[in-house]
């Protein structure tokens, strides 16, 4: 599917119709095409379902702001010197409405979920095409693509502004907004997104790499489940998994040569070879090639080194757990293509006492650059097990030492030596707080975990974190003053 984005020039047209800021266009002549006249033949359908993938690559998600925002507020992260200012914020919750990135992220997401409206409201047309041109199971699938997608984008709006504009609708002509709806509702929507995309979507190994797959949108609508505390109903949709297992090593999971690997289960996609002209430029739209992500730049220690790994996570990782190695570098350790340069950089410039490993390219290059290849994991089967564990341990009659089960999973690969039966369940929630924050640390994870388990006031104590606002962000300024449907009276608590 990577090259499909740059083949496939047609996806300016459709950023252009489908931008949710954008006046209407008024296009007369039927020789060109328009929204109305545009899903006529297979081409044009996967033109438009990959316009929705790309809104994952924006410097509001997944490119630039999403990784900052996620790891500084679970202070996962410290802060170096040269930290821009809008990037601090984060880590001492003094953001406000007017934050540029934190609407950077919103409008990224619902410009997303605008293109996933685009194709599901003109399924009829899709519909339409004869099927010696698309296939009806390719008609299926792409609708099922853009329900996943659709709800992945509001499924990182309601956990990160709870209530909000829930829009399944193109925008209509006169530009009115839609005003907020409850979390509930939202919630409803990306359950049944997902419950219709499942049937229609391809299981891992049948599909192209970097697409949603069957076992994708089972494993997010248990997610999704799990944040409902629906754990019964969670544990259906994880144990339908099939084909998924722990990577040997754990390393594996965060290196670009080895993406998509058996523990992969959904991936945002990164490929520098194949272009990132408007990488500075993608801000919020999905436009143009942005194949490539600052991460490595961002966090490396031999590069602009904004943040560094916090003590409060180095100090969780137990003695003899191998992720800290493959997480992170310290003084002493080598780096570079071959291995032959040593790490002698902590403290760092704000104290950091160590720096990323994971995600970093520093496994075979010297520096890193704003233009790294390397996908992001946003679903992965350690973090499937994990929550497993979870819903089996909290769920009504459940069994603790299969919880604890699932957990030594994990904690094998990790050479520790596994939890003992007999727990109490408050044991293993206590368990779980703690595998979850270094087996998934960095992965824009733990700030919704603390926050939906209700710990965040003692986890980020001392952070300037108050219980009753920073659980949300702020509803972006500029959509209030642009949407007549939404006033200051619907801006989050305390903001």
């Amino acid at each position: 599917m990577k090259k499909n984005r740059l083949i496939l020039a047609i996806l300016a047209t459709i950023g252009l119709v489908l931008s949710c800021n954008e006046d209407s266009l008024e296009l007369s002549n039927p020789n060109e095409l328009s929204p109305d006249t545009f899903l006529t033949n297979a081409t044009q359908v996967e033109s438009a379902v990959i316009a929705v993938y790309s809104n994952l690559q924006t410097r509001g998600l997944f490119s630039r702001h999403m990784f900052f925002m996620m790891d500084n507020m679970a202070h996962e992260n410290g802060g170096n010197n040269q930290l821009e200012a809008d990037k601090r914020q984060y880590l001492d919750f003094s953001f406000d409405s007017s934050h540029g990135a934190i609407g950077a992220y919103w409008e990224s997401c619902y410009r997303g979920i605008n293109k996933a409206n685009y194709v599901i409201e003109n399924k009829a047309a899709i519909d339409e095409i004869i099927p010696s041109v698309m296939s009806n199971a390719s008609k299926a699938k792409a609708i099922a693509e853009a329900k996943f997608l659709r709800a992945l984008f509001y499924f990182f709006i309601v956990t990160r502004y709870g209530d909000a504009p829930l829009i399944t609708t193109l925008p209509p002509d006169d530009g009115a907004g839609f005003g907020k709806s409850p979390k509930e509702e939202i919630y409803a929507q990306i359950i049944q997104d997902l419950q219709d995309a499942i049937p229609d979507l391809l299981p891992k190994g049948q599909e192209e790499n970097g697409r949603a797959t069957r076992g994708a949108a089972q494993a997010l609508l248990g997610k999704v489940y799990l944040f409902l505390e629906r754990y019964d109903d969670a544990l259906g949709m994880f144990n339908a998994l099939q084909g998924y297992a722990l990577e040997d090593n754990y390393f594996d999971n965060f290196m670009e040569e080895t993406e998509f690997g058996v523990e992969s289960i959904f991936e945002i996609q990164y490929d520098d070879d194949l272009g990132f002209s408007a990488q500075w430029n993608s801000d919020r739209s999905g436009e143009g090639p942005n194949e490539a992500t600052f991460r490595g730049q961002e966090y490396g220690f031999n590069d602009w080194f904004n943040v560094f790994p916090s003590d409060d996570l180095l100090n969780e990782y137990e003695d003899g757990d191998i992720r800290f190695e493959q997480t992170f570098y310290v003084n002493g350790d080598t780096f570079g293509p071959d291995g032959s340069l040593t790490v002698d950089h902590f403290p760092s410039n704000g104290g950091g006492n160590a720096g990323w490993r994971k995600y970093q390219n520093y496994y075979k290059d010297a520096n890193e650059d704003q233009t790294s290849g390397i996908n992001f994991k946003y679903l992965r089967y350690a973090d499937v097990l994990l929550m497993m564990a979870e819903c089996e341990s909290m769920r009504p009659g459940g069994d603790q030492d299969v919880a604890v089960g699932y957990i030594n999973q994990v904690r094998e690969r990790a050479e520790l030596a596994p939890l003992p039966t007999g727990l109490s369940p408050a044991e293993v929630f206590d368990a779980l707080v703690h595998e979850r924050k270094v087996e998934l640390a960095g992965e824009q994870c733990r700030f919704n975990d603390i926050i939906r388990w209700g710990i965040a006031d003692t986890e980020l104590a001392g952070t300037n974190f108050q219980t009753g606002k920073h659980e949300l962000l702020p509803i972006p300024q500029p959509e209030i003053d642009a949407n007549i449907n939404l006033s200051s009276a619907d801006q989050n608590p305390g903001y």
